[in-house]
């Protein structure tokens, strides 16, 4: 069982962490639309959203953080939801220019 749709009401954009490059750190492609239920400084997703740490995150009002630690919590044979928690660091003060 995963954590129900109706408890994750906002969307988020995860860009996967792929290492650092002499440029600084490169992120996969963008994936939209993720349902989230965000909480700064956590959000917590259905499992299986690739966000290892250091993901970059578009909070739903526009502003950008990074995923610090992230959790997989399963409970196999209970009747719980399982989820993903992301801690982020502090969010961009500003979101970006358009």
């Amino acid at each position: 069982m995963i954590v129900p749709a109706a408890l994750l009401p906002h969307r988020i954009t995860v860009e996967p962490y792929l290492g650092d490059t002499a440029y600084g750190p490169a992120y996969g492609p963008p994936v939209a639309g993720i349902r989230a239920m965000v909480s700064v400084p956590q959000v917590i997703t259905a499992p299986g959203v690739d966000c290892p740490p250091g993901s970059r995150i578009t909070l739903p009002d526009g502003r950008t953080t990074t995923a610090v630690t992230v959790k997989a919590h399963t409970a196999p044979g209970l009747p719980v939801p399982a989820s993903l928690e992301v801690t982020c660091g502090e969010p961009s003060a500003n979101p970006p220019a358009a």
